[in-house]
């Protein structure tokens, strides 16, 4: 179990790279930088993602889910904060977008390691 989580942790980090690569408004200095905001993340989303989550759950109905984007940008908006220079978004939009890439590229990647594994 442990060792998912890592193997996560490191695929997360791997789409933050990636994403830091398509866009010069998305900037992280390097792998060490993309582990750490990858962690703290992952602590995110454990503790802080599910209080945003109930507290806006009427919009998130009305939306049909879509306002999770804008939670999931959020929380890469905190990460970035609690780094510092080290891990920069240059505005809310392009932590919207980077949300979904990020999400995208994470599933592709954990459904290409778990289809290894097998």
């Amino acid at each position: 179990m442990i060792i998912r989580w890592i193997v996560s942790l490191i695929l997360n980090a791997v789409a933050l790279i990636a994403v830091a690569q398509l866009f010069d408004s998305f900037h992280l200095e390097g792998f060490g930088t993309a582990v750490l905001a990858s962690f703290i993340l992952a602590i995110l989303n454990i503790i802080v993602k599910p209080i945003l989550v109930i507290l806006t759950l009427p919009i998130t109905i009305v939306t049909f889910g879509l306002f999770l984007i804008v939670i999931n940008a959020i929380t890469l908006m905190i990460t970035q904060a609690l780094i510092g220079s080290s891990f920069v978004i240059d505005g809310f939009g392009i932590a919207i977008i980077a949300s979904v890439i990020i999400s995208l590229i994470t599933m592709i990647l954990n459904s290409l390691v778990r289809d290894s594994v097998r």
